[in-house]
């Protein structure tokens, strides 16, 4: 018999007791001090947690940080070191991930910091509440696309609550599993890192052409202006639900990119017709990238789209279209990204790249047989490194899944 059942048989034979959250820990949401107040932001020294960090699972430090005026000044929380946060809101894979907190922190108002009482393990409730992600995000208000969690769905949401003894086991068997575990997949990240390496140099030697003005029989040099029609993305009112309710046309942000890759047909959410502004629907196969905050993060679109105002869409002039292939471009978007980091507007507030000035990058225009040739090998080395169908990347979710099968086996209880 194991430690866990000779616990369980001791200690609650007849069963283990299952509570409501709200009855052994305190539920709190945070807030966001206004993003156009400096006085909020600038050299802020409280700790301040946005949705996407709980993807470290455990968090040591915040990318961002508040004044003390800015949290004076908003209803977000101070909350201890071991609290465990969840993401309320997210469209993509974010909501119903939780993280545990190192430090003191507070958060935006799409994650909820769940302090635990004395009756439960801060490492136990983490553990519950990873495995009922799925579950989680089922039980969230909306369709499934604009669906949220909210304290009213998680205050009532029962879980199990065995003695202290069985709880702190549990977690000590958990961490050491989940430790081997996370040293191989280190181990592979390590060889995947090591081969992405090697892509992004032979990716720099076939994209690295001799730079004449005017361009060579081999080689012309264009403007990204003289190659595109550039337009800024936009953000239909959410206040409208006509603009919102059941959308067909895919609206992009950077949460697709972050959460899908860079070759995407479809984003995950999507507006109404009524939702299209005047600067309308953008066609496929056209590049879009980041051009605020993140900027340079960009992606390829296979389809008919819209994004958001921090997005900038690239479509190739009609004139243009016989003579690149877009996914030669699409590659040699990594060094134009790098320049607009590089060259952005990084005084007060989130950094900026503007129009005028990105369209000044000139990029190489080879004959479309030697694009072809790149994207070829190009291609290759891309699925080599990050197709999760095959190679490393499959292995190190074979791993992660291993794990997820044995942690929700030793979480599984019989009711009381």
């Amino acid at each position: 018999m194991s430690r866990i059942a000779e616990l369980i048989a001791k200690l609650c034979p007849n069963g283990i007791e299952y509570v409501k959250l709200e009855d052994v820990c305190t539920l709190v949401t945070g807030a966001t001090p206004s993003k156009t107040n400096p006085e909020y932001w600038e050299n802020g020294t409280v700790p301040w947690m946005s949705s996407g960090e709980v993807n470290n699972k455990v968090v040591y430090d915040t990318e961002s940080k508040i004044t003390q005026l800015g949290y004076d000044k908003t209803s977000t929380t101070l909350v201890p070191i071991h609290t465990v946060v969840i993401a309320l809101a997210g469209q993509g894979k974010t909501r119903g991930k939780v993280a545990i907190t190192e430090i003191e922190l507070c958060t935006n108002q799409s994650l909820c910091s769940i302090i635990c009482g004395d009756k439960i393990n801060y490492k136990f409730l983490y553990h519950y509440l990873d495995s009922k992600y799925e579950e989680l995000r089922e039980i969230s208000n909306g369709d499934g696309t604009r669906g949220g969690l909210s304290l009213r769905i998680l205050k009532p949401y029962t879980i199990p609550l065995p003695p202290l003894e069985i709880q702190i086991e549990l977690v000590r068997i958990l961490d050491e599993y989940s430790a081997s575990v996370t040293a191989l997949q280190q181990e592979l990240e390590k060889e995947l890192t090591a081969r992405k390496k090697q892509y992004e140099y032979y990716r720099d030697l076939l994209l690295d052409f001799d730079v004449h003005e005017g361009g060579t029989n081999e080689c012309e040099w264009r403007t990204i202006k003289e190659i595109f029609d550039i337009r800024n993305g936009y953000t239909p009112s959410k206040s409208n639900v006509e603009y919102w309710e059941n959308g067909i046309i895919p609206w992009f942000r950077m949460d697709d990119i972050r959460e899908n890759g860079r070759i995407l047909s479809n984003s995950i959410q999507h507006i109404a017709r009524k939702g299209v502004k005047k600067s309308g629907i953008f066609p496929a196969n056209s590049l879009i990238m980041s051009t605020t905050a993140t900027i340079g993060e960009h992606a390829l679109i296979k389809t008919n789209f819209v994004c958001n105002q921090q997005i900038t869409c690239f479509s190739l002039k009609q004139e243009y279209s016989s003579k690149i292939n877009i996914k030669f471009v699409f590659y040699l978007f990594f060094n134009f990204g790098e320049w607009c980091r590089n060259n952005a507007n990084n005084g007060g507030g989130l950094p900026i790249i503007n129009t005028a000035k990105l369209s000044t990058y000139k990029i190489p225009i080879p004959t479309i047989e030697k694009q072809k040739r790149i994207v070829s090998i190009l291609d290759r080395f891309d699925k080599l490194c990050n197709d999760i169908s095959e190679g490393l990347p499959a292995e190190i979710e074979a791993r992660r899944k291993q794990y997820e099968y044995y942690r929700d086996k030793l979480l599984s209880f019989k009711e009381q």
